[in-house]
Formats: structure tokens, C-alpha cells, sequence
């Protein structure tokens, strides 16, 4: 794409982007540990605007099977390329680190590895076991890739029980192609509906401000439904370098609320729904919705 300014990055981002930092001393105690021990996570790697509010509820976002992802989405700053061999240490080590963070919920996330036969399935599983032997009152979010919805390999996953399993639907089915590398919309459905067919909690992300209309959005909404989603996040597309696909417009807080009522009245168990919101937001909240009905 030509390194060339938009008109909705010209005007700049509106005042209700703008980050709020919450900086209490157990986010200040969690950063103390994540500079001193050298921890990965997602959360300062990605530059997430809910870094510190998170942190303060002692929640984090860990990256697992390398930095190097297969596919290169149009959207995401993740670099492409050929990734390494996954270590086989990193299990232990990210449940060493949930430990020493004193995490109460810790979200697992990963590059996507079509490289790899299973996909990193089994790396998935062996991340959540250590996780759980180390630290049994944690609760444990997944945010997997769409492991090109092969159940064998979603049945890997599954047998881990982790609490939440998310895989983000990312935007609606028009602008898939554009955003998205080698994902497909109903590959993304399918993942959804066989996770929800063994009765797994699951969760599910889109951005907003890449140029849909209330209607696709509505309608992908549905779709996560029907697909038996419970808990769902909306939240809107920053555009991370001019090389990435552009910001089509800033979607104002009051559509982010009623987009969140509108899913409430599909059925959906949870929403956040707001500018800043990301996949792992407020997401022990969420988890707490999963107590009722999924389907």
C-alpha cells in the first residue's frame, strides 16, 4: 500500500480515544515485574490502550509459538515471514510467569502457524495444562486462530479445558478479503460453531471503522450468534502504520452502545462495545457471563 495519509488520518483521532491510565499499585507492581524478568506480553508488544487499567486487575495477554506470524493481515502489525521452531520450554516458562505476575486471569494469544502440521494445536494445549498445574485459581482465556476449523485440531485445544476459547471474526464478510490474509469469514464461523457445539464458552472480536455499514455489522453479529457465540467485543480499527489498511472513519461512543445493547438483544451473554475496547478487555466480566446459557 502507498505510504500515503488518508483523510480520517489527517484530521487526527477524536478526543474520546484518547487513553485514561489507571495506575494503581498493582499495575505498578506487575510492571515492575515485567521489566525486571523480561516477560513477553501482548499487552506492551502491541501498544494495547488498556495496558494499565488491565494490569491493575491483574490481568495480561501472553503471545505464544514465536513473534513471526504465517499470514499477513492488512490490519495488524504482526511481522510475516517464516517463524522458528516453537520451544518447547515456553509452556513452563508462561506458567512460571502467570505465577510471578500473580495473574488472576491470564489471556493466551499466538501468531497463526499454518506452518506447522497441527497448527501449534498441541503447543496450545501444553500451555494451558502448565498454566494449570502451576496456577489452579487462575482462569484461562484462549484467543486461538482459526486452526482452518479442522475439529481434530479444535478438539486439541478443547481437551486443555481452558475457560474461554475467542477467535476473533475481525471485520465484516465484505471487507474479509481486503483485511484479512488467507482467513476466511466462514472458516471463522465454522471454528466458532464446532467450539460452541462441544460446549465450550466462546468469544469473539470485531473492529469497526474500516468502512462497513450498521447493517454488515448487525448482520456479522448475527452471524457470531447463530454461530453460537456468547461473548462478543467491538471496538475501533486503529490503523497501525500507513503501509496497513486505512481508518475509514472514528465510530462515536454512542454507536459503540448501541451496537452493545443490539448484541445484548441477539442473545448475546456478554458485549464491550466502545472505542478502546480490544479481544481480552474487562474479560473476567465476560467470563462471568458464561455461567448462563451458551447456545
Amino acid at each position: 500500500m502507498p505510504k500515503l495519509h488518508d483523510k480520517v488520518d489527517v484530521l487526527g483521532k477524536p478526543g474520546w480515544l484518547k487513553i485514561r491510565l489507571h495506575r494503581t499499585a498493582d499495575y505498578a507492581d506487575v510492571r515492575r515485574i515485567v521489566e525486571k524478568h523480561k516477560l513477553h506480553t501482548i499487552c506492551s508488544s502491541g501498544r494495547c490502550p488498556n495496558q494499565a487499567e488491565c494490569w491493575s486487575r491483574r490481568t495480561a495477554t501472553f503471545m505464544i509459538l514465536g513473534d513471526i506470524c504465517t499470514r499477513g493481515c492488512r490490519f495488524c502489525a504482526t511481522q510475516t515471514g517464516r517463524p522458528l521452531a516453537p520451544d518447547p520450554d515456553e509452556p513452563r516458562r508462561v506458567a512460571e510467569s502467570v505465577a510471578l505476575m500473580k495473574l488472576r486471569y491470564v489471556v493466551v494469544t499466538s501468531v497463526t502457524r499454518d506452518d506447522l502440521p497441527d497448527g501449534g494445536a498441541r503447543h496450545w494445549a501444553a500451555t494451558v495444562e502448565a498454566i494449570r498445574r502451576r496456577n489452579p485459581d487462575a482462569a484461562i482465556e484462549l484467543l486461538i486462530p482459526d486452526f482452518d476449523a479442522r475439529p481434530d485440531l479444535l478438539d486439541t485445544v478443547i481437551a486443555s479445558k481452558p475457560d474461554i476459547i475467542g477467535h476473533n471474526i475481525e471485520t465484516v464478510e465484505r471487507l474479509t478479503p481486503a483485511v484479512r490474509s488467507r482467513a476466511r469469514y466462514h472458516t471463522s464461523l465454522e471454528t466458532l460453531r464446532y467450539l460452541s457445539s462441544r460446549g465450550v464458552a466462546t468469544k469473539s472480536g470485531l473492529m469497526v471503522g474500516l468502512g462497513e455499514s450498521d447493517d454488515e455489522v448487525l448482520q456479522t453479529l448475527g452471524d457470531l450468534r447463530e454461530a453460537g457465540v456468547g461473548i462478543v467485543t467491538l471496538g475501533q480499527y486503529l490503523r497501525p502504520t500507513l503501509e496497513h489498511y486505512p481508518v475509514a472513519a472514528y465510530i462515536t461512543p454512542e454507536k459503540f452502545e448501541r451496537y452493545r445493547l443490539r448484541a445484548l438483544e441477539m442473545g448475546f451473554g456478554y458485549c464491550a462495545s466502545a472505542p478502546l475496547v480490544r479481544s481480552s478487555y474487562m474479560a473476567e466480566e465476560a467470563l462471568r457471563s458464561t455461567k448462563g446459557p451458551q447456545q
